[in-house]
């Protein structure tokens, strides 16, 4: 009767005291912190083994940056984020075995190594030109995506590349008026 009451009470507070199941890979410090009262847990985003896990990661802390969230409330949140195969990769962590967001993270990426993408190199973009049908918009839009993926890349490199690229002759022109355009004046 007493537990009855102590939970009708500790729920008229807004707090709830946390649940903790069996088996799993956090360490008991972490299950027992509290989610804060109006946490947004981030059920919008989804890893399941086939991305970047790299940029899972990055776009998850941010997302917790942004609730102004511990390190313990990264670890419990961090499998709401998680889809299928990746679930159970998880879940088969040793029991105990995640003591803060540090041991979650490089378990991820050992684990999912193989899909961190490859930074392209600037050579890459001598590949890119614009098809006979393809308006030059369209044509500078899907270059500005490849230019995003590549690391490094200087306005002389990007702008060499876009220009032997075009078939647009009067736009090519116009481009080759001043030695460096850059791809914001593009």
């Amino acid at each position: 009767m007493r537990r009855d009451r102590e939970s009708g009470e500790e729920r008229s507070r807004g707090t709830q005291r946390p649940v903790i199941m069996g088996a799993t890979p956090f360490h008991r410090s972490i299950l027992e912190v509290q989610l804060p009262k109006h946490f947004d847990k981030p059920t919008d985003m989804r890893y399941d083994g086939t991305q970047d896990p790299q940029e899972h990661l990055t776009t998850f802390e941010a997302r917790m940056n942004l609730e102004g969230v511990g390190d313990e409330v990264r670890c419990r949140a961090f499998p709401v984020t998680l889809a299928g195969p990746t679930v159970r990769w998880f879940n088969s962590l040793p029991q105990g075995s995640v003591a803060g967001f540090s041991d979650i993270s490089r378990a991820f990426l050992a684990q999912f190594t193989t899909r961190i993408a490859k930074a392209k190199h600037p050579i890459n973009l001598l590949g890119v030109t614009q098809k006979t049908h393809e308006t030059t918009r369209k044509y500078l839009d899907r270059f500005n995506n490849e230019c995003l993926e590549i690391e490094g890349l200087t306005d002389s490199v990007a702008n060499l590349c876009l220009t032997n690229g075009l078939l647009n002759e009067d736009f090519r022109k116009h481009l080759t008026t001043k030695s460096a355009w850059t791809m914001q004046e593009i």
